[in-house]
């Protein structure tokens, strides 16, 4: 195992934290198109987010099976 963590597991917690930075815009956004279009870019982060997640998650080693 890697001593450092993956370019996908910093993008996780990158996007993650971009995705609350834009939640919290939206949620103090004054009118109702910005709202949704912060709202809107913090989907698309977790989507993102969700991606890298999954190439990382595939990246670990499957578990061996038991012998004997």
């Amino acid at each position: 195992m890697p001593s450092h963590p993956t370019l996908d597991a910093e993008l996780v917690v990158w996007w993650e934290c971009e995705a609350a930075r834009l939640e919290s815009l939206a949620a103090s956004a004054r009118f109702g198109f910005t709202r949704r279009h912060y709202a809107r870019k913090a989907a698309a982060a977790r989507a993102r987010a969700q991606v890298s997640r999954l190439r990382e998650q595939a990246r670990e080693p499957a578990p061996r099976p038991a012998i004997g």
